[in-house]
């Protein structure tokens, strides 16, 4: 019988390796799986390279790994916003390394991977330092920059409900980056706040589909002060 799902966090991170690519999903913290994150902290890899489009906000979530300086290299395509002290700190001082990738070209070199693609041209970059060192070309009139494919060891993703396959539904925004990070990594780990009986998703609703996801844990939702239920991120 397969069955993805774990018992806990920390069983469904257990073998994150130091010097790990782990892709973590979200748009700035639209989908960011805070809870797999934390438990990344408490498992202690360090020297890892991570990607996401962002670089952190405020103190928790991927700005908390940062802040533990877990992180050697991050990939991203917005590194800077008015709370994103604890890279912007790392990065003045020499201690993270940046590879700055437009969002778009972020997306398909994950998707790329997923994909099984070698790489893709495109005019975006082209002209700019992002260009340095890669291979150009004209097509059609117009210079394009080659971008490679990013794969990944580990994508840490956030979905809204998934079953013990490991199919997955998103939550409006939320799902940004998951499907393709999903696709890009050896091993997806996917958190859900509700994990539903085989056969109660809608085939046709499934975004992730369970091959790409090999691992599932369920976290339950945030609970506001005033005791109601925060929305998904």
């Amino acid at each position: 019988m397969i069955d993805k799902t774990c018992a806990n966090i920390e069983a469904a991170l257990t073998d994150v390796p130091d010097g790990a690519t782990v892709m973590i999903g979200g748009f700035g913290t639209a989908g960011l799986p805070n809870e797999l994150i934390d438990g990344l902290i408490a498992q202690g890899a360090s020297n890892l390279t991570i990607v996401n489009n962002n670089a952190g906000n405020g103190d928790t979530g991927l700005a908390a790994l940062l802040a533990k300086k877990r992180v050697r290299k991050i990939i991203c395509s917005f590194p800077r916003q008015a709370d994103s002290h604890h890279f912007d700190a790392l990065y003045r001082r020499g201690e993270i390394e940046l590879e700055l990738v437009p969002q778009g070209n972020l997306a398909e070199r994950i998707r790329a991977a997923g994909a099984g693609i070698g790489g893709f041209f495109t005019p975006t970059g082209y002209g700019t330092p992002l260009a340095e060192g890669k291979e150009t070309r004209e097509i059609g009139g117009r210079m394009h920059v080659f971008e490679a494919p990013i794969h990944a060891d580990f994508a840490l993703i956030k979905a809204e409900c998934g079953d013990r396959w490991g199919n997955l539904t998103y939550r409006m925004t939320a799902r940004n980056f998951g499907p393709v990070m999903a696709m890009a990594a050896k091993t997806t780990v996917a958190s859900v706040h509700r994990i539903v009986a085989l056969g109660s998703l809608d085939p046709e609703a499934v975004v992730t589909p369970g091959i790409f996801v090999q691992r599932i844990v369920q976290v339950d939702r945030v609970a506001t002060s005033a005791g109601g239920f925060k929305p998904p991120a």
